[in-house]
């Protein structure tokens, strides 16, 4: 049994097949946190000890035992306004205008299967063994509840949760903070690593050390953004890839977040995850509910790889659309760096005629088909074929990339709208904005407000009229701005507190629906590259664009962080033009394709103008991924080096499911003279086979390549990569 209660010591135990997660009914009915770690078999209600403290409040239950204070029980969802002084993980403000809820347990229910949420996306049940928990709380002053939601995925060592806010009581009652998830833990002994970034820099790791007071991550730009993701690490101070606690939490959520973590007087830590308070402001009539996003929770004693590995099953098993599981995506080419906006059909099919000629599988057709886009000032909005551009239609420009023997995608940013546009002039209110202020642009577009039904539909109407005759195979998501001047025309004042949240909710409908409407095809979400990075666009897309920073040598650290919650085989990753666009770094060929592999490969360039030699490299590489890229990207993925503490090289690989075949990535930063041969010790092979790598001419025991090591060949260059390929004879 993975859920068990105790009901004589009234403990719940949570079991995976690796950890223990467990709380129980303390005091007067509140439910405090025990224990989350390595699997035990005994309940852990000794833990909690009851001493006195100076200057700490107690329950007016406990009368005059002064041991009782909340602000000392790690509780397992606490409310705002009573004696826990720490970062809630819910607050009201009620209709009295109190801002208080004081939680005690009614009851619970322990149920087969996984629960599922209205509207959002959460982690599948498919082909897995799934427990779900339902804890009722309840104000007993208010009549204000909530239902504290697991589910246990006992093979992959996943908790989810998510929490649902209901009010039972008379009056209206406004949310201004619902969190999905609390973890407590009775030490400050931890380190954090969170993921920061900017565009083109995007989930870098930052570790430190937790201390007195709060640490926040967070996005209150309606997206989740490229400056936090939205997923944080605490694991203990000396835990490396290979060894140590670790915990990892992530939400299944596309909008404004917040994760905070706290550490009290006591030195006991809090760590709270769910949508951000700063842009909550909920209104709940009663008998009415809100429900939170999905936290998904793992823990690993085997350090940061083993965490990793958890939720990198879980995304590909439980999250991503069943039909993408272990499907390699073609090889594509994307038109965007070859030719921007300014393009005609001709000159699209000549790109695709060479990379029919090279061996790519699919042509993908970047921003400018539609409406008046002839620049990027207009056109947004109006989703029809622009046939001064391309002449055929959609439908025909498909059917001419498909009689060459290539697969079709194509481009689109359905939540924005230029001013100039068709969209616009009928419908202004339909964009969000404030009434009587000049707007607020990015990249000279407005946000459409996805939290109005009839903008969603009209925008599915119009790509479904386009796309449903043209047999698309691919659809890239893009979308390219935060959101500003945060106002929907359709919500009275006291309700513009939702709109942010509302509007992921709009966006997830439009997601649904699409890919409802087109299961066979492949969406990529992007958001100005990896802005929108997270499990719950993952839920609709097998992949999302990794950055728009493309450079090699940037690549190395943008994905080595994003590996840390992710698998590879979501991340968008092509060998792109040098110089670089971004950088002006110019690098090989060969080692632009090194850092691709390990995501889902293509280019992002004209091959028309591409050397004999470069065209006849690229011929080999979409070869090398056709064989080995279901083990670059889909196996079980190693960081053999730390980016940022190695300057000189970078190593990683991926290994099969069945230990029989692995890919390394060795990157030679920064030559030198006179050096010494590196040797990179490998992981995750099986000890007692044999390994042919044909770059070597080497035949070596599984054992032998994890514990004496690989030696790298001397490379007389600045940024040269070089890949080997490992094969159990």
């Amino acid at each position: 049994m993975s859920i068990i209660y105790d009901k004589e010591k009234q403990v719940f135990r949570l079991d995976t097949r690796n950890t223990t997660y467990q709380f129980r009914v303390a005091e007067f009915g509140f439910l405090e946190h025990l224990y989350y770690g390595r699997r035990i078999p005994d309940t852990a209600e000794y833990l909690p000890v009851r001493i006195r403290h100076g200057f700490e409040a107690n329950p007016h239950e406990a009368e005059k035992d002064r041991t009782i204070s909340l602000d000392l029980i790690e509780q397992e969802y606490p409310g705002f306004g009573v004696s826990d002084f720490k970062v809630a993980a819910v607050s009201v403000i009620n209709g009295d205008g109190s801002n208080c809820i004081d939680l005690r347990y009614v009851s619970h229910r322990i149920m087969e299967g996984k629960y599922s949420l209205n509207g959002m996306p959460s982690l599948r049940e498919q082909d897995g063994f799934w427990k779900t928990l339902e804890v009722l709380l309840r104000d007993p002053y208010t009549d204000m509840e909530v239902t504290l939601v697991y589910g246990v995925l006992e093979e992959h060592d996943i908790i989810t949760r998510c929490a649902r806010i209901r009010n039972m009581g008379k009056g209206t009652v406004y949310v201004n903070a619902a969190h999905s998830a609390c973890i407590s833990f009775p030490t400050d002994q931890m380190d954090m690593i969170s993921f920061y970034g900017s565009w083109g820099h995007e989930r870098c790791p930052e570790r430190t050390p937790v201390r007195h007071g709060k640490i926040t991550v967070d996005s209150v730009r309606g997206i989740s953004s490229h400056y936090q993701n939205p997923s944080t690490v605490l694991c203990a101070p000396g835990a490396t890839e290979d060894s140590g606690d670790c915990w990892g939490i992530a939400l299944v959520y596309s909008g404004n977040f917040a994760i905070t973590v706290e550490v009290n007087d006591f030195k006991q830590t809090r760590l709270v995850a769910g949508v951000n308070p700063e842009t909550l402001y909920w209104e709940l009539e009663t008998g009415g509910v809100f429900e939170t996003p999905e936290a998904v929770m793992t823990y690993s004693a085997l350090g940061l790889t083993g965490m990793s590995h958890n939720f990198h099953r879980a995304v590909k098993y439980h999250l991503i659309p069943k039909q993408f599981i272990d499907q390699r995506c073609p090889v594509l080419i994307n038109n965007w760096e070859a030719t921007m906006i300014d393009f005609d059909e001709e000159m699209l099919v000549d790109i695709a005629g060479k990379a029919k000629e090279l061996g790519v599988e699919m042509f993908v057709m970047d921003d400018g088909w539609f409406g008046r886009r002839t620049d990027e000032y207009r056109g947004l909005g109006d989703w029809q074929c622009n046939l001064d551009k391309l002449p055929s239609g959609i439908p025909g420009f498909a059917r001419r990339i498909h009689e060459k023997g290539l697969k079709f995608g194509i481009w689109i940013e359905p939540e924005m709208v230029n001013e100039d546009s068709r969209l616009y002039e009928e419908h202004p209110d339909w964009c969000i904005r404030i009434p009587g202020r000049k707007p607020t642009r990015q990249r000279y577009q407005l946000i459409l407000d996805f939290s109005r039904d009839e903008v969603v539909d009209q925008v599915f109407e119009q790509l479904y009229e386009e796309f449903k005759d043209a047999g698309i195979d691919y659809i890239k998501w893009d979308m390219n701005r935060s959101m500003t001047d945060r106002f929907s025309a359709a919500l009275p004042a006291r309700r513009q507190g939702e709109l942010c949240h509302r509007y992921v909710l709009g966006l997830y409908r439009l997601m649904d629906k699409l890919t409802r409407a087109f299961p066979g095809v492949r969406f990529e979400g992007c958001s100005g590259g990896g802005g929108r990075f997270d499990m719950g666009v993952l839920y609709y897309m097998p992949q999302i664009w990794c950055s728009d920073d493309t450079d090699a040598m940037e690549r190395i650290l943008i994905q080595y962080g994003t590996s840390m919650i992710y698998p590879p085989f979501v991340m968008g990753a092509h060998v792109s033009e040098c110089p670089n666009q971004q950088t002006g770094r110019t690098v090989s060929i060969d080692t632009r394709a090194a850092l691709a592999y390990f995501g889902t490969f293509g280019y992002e360039l004209d091959l028309n103008l591409l050397s004999e030699e470069e065209q006849e490299a690229v011929r080999k590489q979409v070869r090398y991924y056709k064989d080995h890229g279901l083990v670059c990207a889909h196996g079980d993925h190693y960081r053999l080096t730390d980016p940022e503490k190695e300057r000189e090289y970078t190593a990683f690989m991926s290994v099969s499911a069945d230990k029989k075949a692995a890919v390394v990535a060795y990157v030679q930063r920064v030559s030198g003279a006179n050096k010494g041969i590196i040797y990179i010790k490998l992981k995750g092979l099986e000890e007692q086979s044999l390994y042919e790598i044909p770059e070597l001419g080497l035949r070596c025991s599984g054992a032998a390549l994890m514990y004496a090591g690989l030696p790298m060949p001397v490379i007389k260059a600045d940024n040269e990569a070089r890949v080997f390929t490992l094969c159990a004879g």
